[in-house]
């Protein structure tokens, strides 16, 4: 066995990968000058095969990296060391042995024919080749020599011993020499041991044959206490049948105080409820007193209203004393004088018609004469006025032209009158055209007065038949106040009831989650479990509160998300302690209901919306009674 190759890189001076070969299996010397690397060569090969590189620390492997002015650090090193095998000095059954070691700041690692092997496997490796930590001379570092030459006689005594082998059967001697004194000292142990035992066996043997006669007397007494407990098991069995019938007889008496028990609760609530009952009719009666002491305090107003009316006109009546008769008989003259002038202006009226007509008659005669006297005047005052024939043509061309002109003018003030007079004429046919529609409004508008009085007293009939029901309204409003005083009044009793079953933090958080579903406006939360059902029957209300539990109090909502969003709050918040039912989230899965008569569903005595159908499974639905 022999080395035939060394592979150095990253040791020490090292840097790059350096393979030396070949090696001669007899002598090889290293020949170099200083700082070249020979010593590094041989602490190459004390690295893997010697002792010498154990347990280091971490700057320690650091100063085994090189270490040079290389641009890259130095993370890891190794070396590997090739043996000829062919002698078979290693044990693996093959030509060449690649050991190797390699090395960083944070790893120690070994390798054995290019696979991973532990350190330990390594070392009794190099042990059967002959490289033993015994015998650590196999490698002679430089300087060792020189201080053998040096030693005193016993050190080189010691070092020969080692280099032989000898020390390590002295101590292997000691050893089992200590094995030996041990041996005999637990064999001394064994034969004290035995001699207890074989002592402990005849003491065992005597109270062996104490024990058989033990056995025996304990059988007599055993039978005689058979004997004596069957006696006075006998006398408690009579003792115990004649309790069980008092037994029975006091239980059937305490069935029957309790049926009486029960029936006296029944009767008292019944007749607590009666008493509620009463009260709420007398308030409710009181309330009604007091709308009719009100109603007949306004009748009484209004008949002393209607009494001191009618006193008022007698009053009136008797001041006007006799004069009434007086009036009426004047008015009666009136009357009577009225008739005669209407009678005598009636005879009178063709008499004036007559006169009229020849009074413009003779107006008419009176004015041809007058025209025609001033035309004779006028004759008579041309002649006298002009001297000559043309001063008289003249006037009258003048004359004529005047007249002419007054012609015109009165012609075309004719016109104008006739236009006038007919827009007047047309004014008046406007005018009687509006009259008649005035006329037809008129009697519209009286018959429309005529309706509107019939409606007004229709109106004013329902008006007080309203007031009648307001104030029967009034009254039922009174007795509806009443009532729902009375039931705020049982729901606060109930609620206090209610509170003292459940703790602190349950009754805080159902007071939240309503506040929170109220203030978020989440239709998503239901209320408690208790709020949404009735039981059908009262006598079902223990079953129904022990199924329950305290799930009666737990909050029924849509959906997690609605939990989640409640949830949040009350956490920001700090009220209370609920838990939640989503109803997307409960999957019930009920069993079979039993194929008996007697068996009742529970679900089927309560009354819910079918919403909240999967709540009530999950609560209620493996309950049968």
């Amino acid at each position: 066995m022999y080395i035939k190759t060394l592979t150095i890189q990253g040791f020490k001076s090292y840097r790059d990968q350096t393979h030396i070969e070949p090696f001669s299996p007899k002598h090889n010397v290293v020949v170099g000058r200083n700082g070249s690397g020979k010593s590094n060569f041989f602490a190459a090969i004390r690295f893997v095969l010697s002792d010498a590189y154990t347990a280091m620390t971490k700057e320690e492997r650091q100063s085994l990296l090189h270490e040079g002015v290389s641009v890259a650090q130095t993370m890891s090193a190794y070396v590997e060391i090739i043996f000829d095998n062919s002698d078979n000095r290693f044990p693996t059954g093959r030509e060449e042995v690649i050991l190797r070691r390699t090395i960083g700041v944070k790893k120690d690692e070994y390798s054995l024919d290019k696979k991973s092997s532990s350190r330990a496997d390594v070392m009794n490796l190099l042990e059967s080749a002959g490289f033993s930590k015994a015998n650590p001379y196999y490698i002679v570092p430089q300087g060792r020599i020189t201080n053998l030459t040096n030693a005193k006689d016993t050190d080189r005594l010691h070092l020969l011993k080692e280099v032989a082998g000898t020390k390590v059967y002295e101590d292997r001697r000691t050893e089992s020499v200590k094995i030996i004194e041990e041996t005999d000292a637990k064999r001394n142990k064994v034969n004290e041991l035995l001699d207890y035992i074989n002592t402990r066996m005849e003491e065992l043997e005597e109270e062996k044959e104490e024990l058989k006669e033990y056995q025996e007397k304990d059988k007599d007494r055993r039978c005689l206490e058979y004997a004596l407990y069957q006696r006075e098991l006998e006398d408690v069995t009579e003792a115990l049948e004649d309790l069980e019938e008092e037994r029975a007889t006091e239980v059937h008496n305490s069935n029957e105080r309790r049926e009486r028990f029960s029936g006296r609760e029944q009767n008292i609530n019944d007749i607590e409820k009666r008493i509620s009952e009463a009260r709420h009719k007398q308030t409710t009666a009181t309330l009604t007193r007091q709308g009719a002491q009100d109603e007949l305090n306004d009748y009484t107003r209004q008949r002393k209203e209607l009494e001191l009316a009618v006193d008022d006109l007698r009053a009136a009546d008797a001041r006007a004393g006799g004069k009434r008769t007086e009036y009426e008989a004047e008015l009666g003259a009136v009357e009577k004088q009225i008739r005669d002038k209407e009678a005598e202006l009636a005879k009178l009226m063709p008499q004036w018609e007559e006169h009229r007509e020849r009074e413009a008659e003779q107006r008419k005669a009176l004015d041809a004469t007058r025209a025609r006297l001033n035309a004779l005047f006028a004759k008579r005052g041309r002649q006298a006025r002009y001297r000559t024939k043309a001063e008289r043509d003249k006037f009258l061309r003048s004359d004529i032209a005047s007249l002419e002109a007054h012609r015109t003018s009165q012609q075309t003030a004719l016109e104008g009158a006739r236009t006038a007079l007919q827009r007047a004429e047309a004014s008046r046919e406007d005018i009687d055209g509006r009259l008649m529609q005035l006329d037809t409004s008129a009697a519209e508008s009286r018959v429309q007065v005529q309706k509107l009085g019939e409606q007004l007293a229709k109106l004013q009939d329902e008006s007080a038949k309203l007031k009648e029901q307001r104030k029967e309204l009034w009254r039922e409003d009174a007795k509806v106040n009443a009532s729902r005083s009375h039931a705020a009044d049982e729901l606060k009793t109930a609620e206090r009831a209610l509170a003292s079953m459940m703790d602190k933090d349950t009754g805080m958080g159902l007071r939240a989650v309503d506040s929170i579903a109220q203030r978020l406006g989440l239709d998503g939360v239901y209320g408690p479990l208790y709020r949404l059902f009735e039981v059908a029957d009262s006598k079902y209300n223990i079953a129904v509160e022990l199924t329950a539990g305290t799930s009666l109090f737990h909050v029924v909502v849509d959906t997690d998300q609605t939990a989640s969003k409640v949830l949040d709050v009350m956490l920001k918040e700090r009220t209370g302690r609920v838990t939640f039912m989503p109803l997307n989230r409960l999957h019930p899965k009920n069993p079979p209901l039993p194929n008996a008569q007697d068996a009742i569903p529970l679900l089927d005595k309560l009354r819910y919306t079918p919403q909240h159908a999967r709540a009530f499974q999950q609560v209620f639905g493996k309950t049968c009674v």
